[in-house]
């Protein structure tokens, strides 16, 4: 206590293997304690410490009995291994003196350990940022030129992660035509020591061309010596194909405008009091344009992430039902669902802004659908936060989807917080009105209106003109996406209605989302979801076609499959999965991909049908919607979809076939 040490006395040697832990700064043992002692579960402990880990003893000796005079002083320290050792009678300044630099030992021992943790934190940063930027990471040995490399290096070069990859193999596959471009800048970087940079072609063992982005820079030991390049890797044929297609689309639209400019001019030559109309025109075309180019973009993009969620989503499935009883792993993936899950809310909302998404549109009560959410919208928004609700008794029913007028509200209601930090309150309302004379905007007709309105900081008039664009926030980073009033904005456009804003800076925004009133007499009555009672039966194993391009896709969904018992055969194009039916046949089901090259899933249903009549058959798409026009009889599943999605379709098929 005199040393300000805080200490805990154990009775015995038992107590006081139990009572140790990495909290222990140091343990003080008399040698009578230890003379006798069986030792074994003390040098167990010892022995099991965590690496930083060297726990300090101060043994308590009788006179001249140091480890240089007394054999089991020597004993315990080959035991104990960081010892000091106090020889009786000792005053009280020794024994502090020794406490007190065991003390500073053990500091720096977890000094050591948050060093560790450090560095730990630092490698599984790095490791998720270089998975997020599907960067592959590689090493190359001068000496040995042997070459280290992770698995999404690997998959970057057309190769699978269990494959052995060597420097030889990874130049026998560069494009003859790159090939001498790639090692002399490896020999430049190496002599000069300017940093390893170049783009070139590799041909994967299909034989298909990629586009490979390479960085690297020269390691060094400590004594300067060059002994390692270390560098990332990136597939970018994607983004050169993109990037040659909006060269393509820009060269179009400047041909457009050139066009446009031209007949302007023309005009101009006929007619002056036109010139300002015409360059309206002009103005409008181009900006008529580049929302169409941003919405095609918009829509691919979240095609591509539907896509990558489907491996994610169907894996992680798979994969926590044969976890066990481990219930770290089960946390660890049921938060690696949570944020796929994320992820598939937000293509959603990029599908919603591209104007792309399935609305199922009907009769909804409007009143009814606000006032069954007080509930959830309070959790929502938290405790800090009062919400105001205002709905008429009779109100007419809209046309609308009852799914997508909740999620918008969800997001007003969610956005109104945010713009209360110290809280406030939020009041919802809903009126019934009349648009005259028809605008720009929204047509002559009768609405019922949504109003969500803040006491907030509120916008000043450059923010509000920018709020609906995609992406924008005023939001700190990381604290919203800037998709939530674009995705309203556009559900408000597929349903015939808008969106309108006001703000003032200083007293808070009002939203209003006007939806057209339905001409239908009742609100849609909500359809059960149960599945019949004959398809709740177990479905015998299926011998199932599965056509994707993407083979990772294609695993997980095969895994899926086969984890519900069928048997799967893959085919990653059309073509393929033709000759498998004509070759094959046999097969129950047949589930299709529906964009891939050469022939897509449509084309492939139709020809599939003439060599297998009444073939059953689901397209999966990235798309929340398949283009219009498709006049087949097939199942739609949006991916990304889940095992027992995939499972109730199959129950469909097959009880739509056992009964015809």
């Amino acid at each position: 206590m005199e040393a300000g040490i805080t200490s805990k006395a154990a009775p015995d040697l038992p107590t006081l293997v139990a009572s140790l832990n990495d909290g222990v700064a140091f343990a003080v043992i008399t040698d009578e304690a230890l003379r006798s002692a069986d030792l074994r579960s003390l040098a167990s402990w010892i022995e099991h410490q965590p690496s930083w880990s060297d726990l300090p003893f101060i043994i308590l000796t009788a006179r001249g009995g140091g480890p240089e005079r007394n054999p089991v002083a020597a004993r315990l320290l080959g035991v104990l291994g960081n010892v000091s050792f106090v020889e009786r009678p000792f005053h009280a300044t020794t024994f502090i003196s020794v406490a007190r630099s065991a003390m500073r030992g053990r500091r720096r021992q977890y000094e050591a350990r948050l060093r560790m943790e450090a560095l730990d934190e630092g490698e599984r940063r790095l490791q998720t940022a270089l998975e997020a930027g599907r960067l592959g990471a590689w090493e190359l040995d001068l000496a040995t030129n042997e070459l280290t490399t992770s698995s999404t290096c690997k998959r970057i070069f057309g190769r699978d992660p269990e494959d052995r990859f060597t420097y030889d193999e990874l130049l026998a596959a560069t494009h003859p035509d790159d090939l001498e471009r790639v090692q002399t800048a490896v020999r430049t970087a190496i002599a000069t020591g300017s940093e390893y940079a170049i783009e070139y072609r590799t041909v994967w063992k299909d034989y298909s061309i990629h586009w490979v982005e390479i960085r690297a820079q020269l390691y060094r030991d400590r004594t300067g010596s060059v002994i390692k390049l270390v560098g990332v890797s990136a597939d970018i044929t994607e983004r050169l194909r993109a990037k040659e297609h909006q060269r393509q689309l820009n060269e179009v639209l400047e041909e457009r405008v050139a066009e446009r400019t031209r007949e302007l001019k023309e005009a101009h030559a006929q007619m002056m009091a036109e010139m300002s109309q015409r360059e309206l025109a002009e103005e409008q075309l181009r900006q008529a344009q580049k929302m169409e180019a941003i919405g095609q973009l918009t829509g691919g993009v979240a095609h591509d992430f539907n896509n990558l969620l489907m491996a994610v989503l169907g894996n992680l499935e798979l994969l926590r039902k044969h976890v066990g009883d481990d219930i770290r792993a089960i946390r660890l993936i049921d938060g690696a669902l949570q944020g796929a899950k994320r992820g598939a809310s937000l293509t959603q909302r990029l599908l919603a802004f591209a104007r792309r998404q399935d609305l199922r549109i009907g009769p909804v009560d409007l009143g009814g659908l606000v006032m069954g959410m007080k509930d959830l919208l309070a959790r929502s928004v938290g405790s800090a936060v009062s919400i105001e609700v205002a709905v008429p008794d009779q109100l007419p029913p809209v046309s609308a989807d009852a799914n997508q007028v909740e999620l918008a509200l969800l997001n007003l209601a969610v956005n109104a917080r945010d713009a209360m930090p110290d809280g406030g309150t939020i009041r919802i309302e809903i009126k019934e009105t009349e648009q005259i004379s028809g605008t720009d905007v929204l047509a002559a007709g009768r609405y019922v209106v949504l109003c969500v309105a803040d006491e907030g900081h509120g916008m000043d008039e450059e923010t509000l003109q920018k709020a609906i664009e995609p992406f924008f926030s005023t939001k700190e980073l990381g604290k919203g996406t800037g998709l939530g009033l674009s995705m309203i904005h556009g559900l408000a456009l597929q349903l015939k209605g808008a969106l309108k804003l006001s703000s003032t800076p200083g007293k808070g925004t009002t939203a209003e989302l006007w939806i057209p009133i339905s001409t239908s007499s009742a609100p849609e009555q909500e359809q059960s979801q149960m599945i019949p009672n004959d398809e709740l039966n177990p479905v015998t194993p299926k011998r199932i076609l599965l056509v994707d391009d993407d083979a990772l896709i294609a695993m997980s969904s095969a895994d899926m499959l086969s984890d519900l018992g069928h048997h799967v055969v893959e085919a990653h194009s059309g073509k393929e999965a033709l000759a498998c039916l004509a070759d094959h046949g046999g097969f129950d089901i047949m589930i299709t991909d529906y964009s891939m090259p050469g022939m897509n899933g449509a084309e492939l249903a139709k020809a599939a049908r003439q060599i297998v009549p009444g073939l059953p058959i689901v397209i999966a798409s990235g798309y929340a919607e398949l283009p219009p026009g498709l006049d087949l009889d097939v199942a739609r599943l949006g991916k990304p979809y889940t095992q027992d999605q995939l499972s109730l379709e199959i129950h469909k098929l097959t009880a739509a076939v056992e009964k015809a």
